[in-house]
């Protein structure tokens, strides 16, 4: 399995985007020098894209399949992009605040931690449903490592279409994401102006 390995303040700092999009308090000190060039067209789109990639922690493959389902989807292609991120498993585990990261959401799913309407799923791309129940298996929900995950990720603002139990370590999901509850910095005209070049 192919893993970014890259610093994360660091991507962060390239990106011009801030890591608390990540789920990371942490703040860079140092700040990274541009050079008065303009940026080209094609370029912003990229870093858009890069972007997208790099917050939902997909590589270029399963994102162009992304970007093609999205197409076929009805509505405008953006947005069907979007709210396809957004119900990956990994991610809803995130806005949960059952993780504290979407890294450490996607370790979860990989080890078999997490069932979805009582059956164990450990695919991280698993496209959520409307009336999914998302759930932590019972031999893990005592476990030290979800009362720290609570601790930290507890008081996260939990988005309107996913209902939360913190106490129980569940959640249903109300209705599927719309753009407007999406809340990453990234401009997904500018993918779609890439892709359809």
């Amino acid at each position: 399995m192919a893993v970014n390995r890259v610093p994360v303040l660091k991507r962060c700092r390239s990106l011009g985007m801030e890591p608390m999009y990540l789920g990371i308090d942490k703040k860079s000190n140092r700040t990274l020098i541009r050079s008065n060039r303009k940026m080209s067209e094609y370029a912003l789109q990229l870093r858009e894209k890069q972007k997208a990639k790099f917050i939902y922690g997909v590589l270029e493959k399963p994102f162009r399949n992304y970007y093609e389902r999205a197409d076929r989807m009805k509505g405008m292609t953006g947005e069907n992009l979007m709210i396809l991120l957004e119900r990956r498993l990994d991610n809803v585990i995130f806005r949960m605040a059952l993780a504290r990261t979407r890294r450490e959401a996607r370790q979860i799913v990989d080890h078999k931690q997490v069932t979805v309407n009582g059956k164990c799923v450990n695919i991280p791309s698993y496209l959520v449903k409307t009336g999914d129940v998302i759930e932590i298996r019972e031999k893990c929900k005592s476990s030290q490592r979800y009362k720290e995950i609570i601790e930290v990720a507890g008081g996260r603002l939990v988005p309107a279409w996913i209902e939360v139990d913190q106490e129980n370590l569940k959640g249903e999901i109300k209705s599927l994401p719309t753009r407007e509850e999406i809340d990453v910095p990234v401009d997904e005209m500018l993918i779609v102006e890439l892709y359809s070049k």
